[in-house]
């Protein structure tokens, strides 16, 4: 294992731990709405310390980008010439509203990017004490045991995660995305984007599509899914997810069936 993977997943232990201990007790959990259904807690940010703190003490010349503390630069004393080479995209709680809830689905997404590119992954849902890794050329793991992408064919027996409007329910005859949701054998909107990629990588989901991302909801999960066998792009099969926030992955057999009902 990478030492830089391996530090990962230490930090996203840690963060689980914090995440974990807050569970138990939500009634004393402090709450902030950042925008429509949009929260933030203090777990979130004691998260993000939590896991910067771990990786910057291994990786003191390294910056990072997280959900809410936004970016930090290393000190300038510790960057060598070449300039800041890594940067660890961090979501420390990806799934808040279902935590507030008790809903025991959410996760910990951490993944060190190499001049803009994700290198090493980790995903860590602490309710079912699973860890989703991954580095680049190497594969990707559930634990211990290496996992792969379904084997499904047939866009009408798929199970298709979506964060996309209308996948809650309100779904118009006029969204471009009525023949995606409505063709598959059925949708999942589980609340949880990181987990809905890794899902794609071990086989839980068939595929999965969102729009209105950021970074940190995607960088881990893509490279998971990327290692998994998963083809990723954005609607329109290109690569430009990364920037735009639209982002789909799926087996290679019902990613281009997605495209295509996304153009009917």
């Amino acid at each position: 294992m990478h030492p830089m993977l391996f530090t990962a997943i230490k930090a996203a232990r840690r963060a689980g731990d914090i995440i974990t201990r807050a569970s138990r007790d939500l009634e004393r959990v402090q709450i902030a709405r950042k925008g429509p259904n949009d929260y933030v807690t203090e777990v979130d940010q004691a998260v993000e310390e939590a896991i910067i703190e771990v990786l910057s003490e291994a990786y003191p010349d390294h910056a990072f980008l997280g959900e809410e503390l936004g970016e930090r630069l290393p000190e300038a004393d510790k960057v060598g010439k070449g300039g800041v080479e890594y940067q660890w995209v961090i979501d420390p709680l990806d799934g808040t509203t279902n935590f507030i809830h008790g809903f025991p689905h959410y996760a910990v997404s951490i993944a060190a990017l190499h001049r803009g590119q994700a290198m090493h992954a980790v995903i860590f849902d602490p309710s079912n004490n699973e860890i989703f890794a991954a580095s680049r050329g190497s594969g990707a793991f559930l634990d211990d045991r290496r996992i792969r992408v379904s084997d499904q064919r047939r866009y009408h027996d798929a199970l298709i995660g979506a964060h996309v409007p209308g996948s809650g329910g309100a779904l118009t005859s006029t969204s471009p995305f009525t023949a995606l949701l409505t063709e598959c054998a059925a949708v999942r909107r589980t609340g949880s984007t990181v987990l809905d990629l890794a899902y794609v990588a071990c086989g839980r989901l068939d595929g999965f599509c969102a729009v209105n991302l950021k970074p940190w909801d995607m960088a881990a999960g893509a490279l998971i899914a990327q290692e998994a066998g998963a083809l990723v792009g954005d609607l329109e099969g290109e690569q430009s997810w990364y920037k735009t926030g639209q982002i789909m992955a799926a087996t290679p057999k019902i990613f281009p069936q997605m495209i295509m009902h996304l153009q009917d």
